[in-house]
């Protein structure tokens, strides 16, 4: 009987340490320029897809804000550029993506490819 109340309080102790620690947030992004906060993700995960990339390939390795890695500004200004190019249309529709030029490549094709 004695031995039941530390096994108790052990095994409190064990569940108590196992359960998941509360998560934390994601950080705001910052030195947005071109984009929204909210648009960051769904923005992020069409650059992976259009490019075939992981998130380094334009940014800095535990530091998404910095600028140092000169792709980050080339991507700004194909954001641009794609703007530029979707707002000629009356619609008002996104006729023009990076998968449209870039087909999943980092580099997109400049010729049809050799048959």
């Amino acid at each position: 009987m004695r031995l039941l109340l530390p096994f108790v309080v052990l095994v409190s102790l064990f569940a108590a340490l196992a359960q998941d620690a509360p998560k934390k947030q994601p950080q705001a992004p910052k030195n947005l320029k071109l984009l929204q906060a909210s648009d960051i993700r769904p923005m992020m995960g069409a650059f992976r897809a259009a490019l075939g990339v992981q998130c380094t390939y334009c940014h800095v390795q535990g530091d998404f804000s910095s600028d140092d890695n000169p792709k980050k500004e080339i991507a700004r200004h194909m954001i641009t550029m794609m703007r530029e190019i979707n707002a000629k249309f009356p619609d008002g529709k996104e006729h023009v993506t990076c998968y449209t030029c870039h087909r999943g490549a980092e580099e997109p094709l400049t010729a049809a490819p050799a048959q």
